[in-house]
């Protein structure tokens, strides 16, 4: 029951340091220096691991998984949206929206 536990309690503490990177992606509006498909690989392990857990009868393992999977998921829409989909100033799509680079939209 303890290695559970402690496994719980090590992915609760690791979707609070996502909320780091969380953050840090909301005030700059932009992705830089991070791939965004290792998120997308850790994402799916997470996902992964709110299957198995169960199988496992790990349950705080499997609440503190659904801690990390919640923050990776929110990371990786943030990443993918900033990178994709945002119109980001020197840009042909921000050019064809019509917006000046003194814009901070």
């Amino acid at each position: 029951m303890w290695p559970d536990i402690v496994n719980g309690a090590f992915e609760v503490c690791g979707s609070l340091f996502i909320t780091l990177n969380i953050r840090r992606v909301v005030i700059d509006k932009e992705m830089k220096g991070v791939s965004w498909l290792c998120v997308a690989f850790f994402t799916l392990w997470g996902f992964w691991n709110l299957f198995f857990y169960p199988h496992l009868g790990q349950w705080y393992s499997f609440a503190g998984g659904i801690a990390v999977v919640v923050t990776n998921t929110t990371w990786l829409v943030l990443l993918i949206y900033h990178t994709y989909v945002r119109p980001r100033p020197g840009t042909l799509r921000h050019f064809l929206k019509g917006r000046t680079d003194d814009d901070n939209t």
